[in-house]
């Protein structure tokens, strides 16, 4: 499993004014489940065969509190992702 502090886990200085705190919601599991799904998505893009040597993606919370996960592809990778995908898609519903 990917590690934040693996290359490819890019860490951005925090701007304050791009988030907005509330009371009571809570930012750490969003950003912790963001960080869960960016290395889930790295692993898979690996055992699926794709060089993520050049992979960059950054776990951040919304301001509602939800995980989101910033990914940075070449071109030529997001083709493949989106031929694999395609493929899936064909084979049935993800689970």
């Amino acid at each position: 499993m990917h590690d934040p502090e693996d290359a490819g886990f890019e860490d951005e200085a925090f701007d304050p004014d791009e988030v907005v705190w509330v009371r009571g919601v809570d930012y750490v599991a969003g950003w912790r489940d963001a960080t869960d799904a960016g290395g889930e998505l790295a692993d898979a893009l690996a055992a699926a065969g794709f060089d993520t040597a050049g992979l960059e993606w950054q776990a951040k919370a919304n301001a509602d509190g939800s995980g989101a996960v910033r990914l940075v592809i070449s071109a030529a990778a997001a083709h493949d992702v989106a031929a694999l995908v395609r493929a899936v898609a064909r084979l049935g519903k993800v689970s």
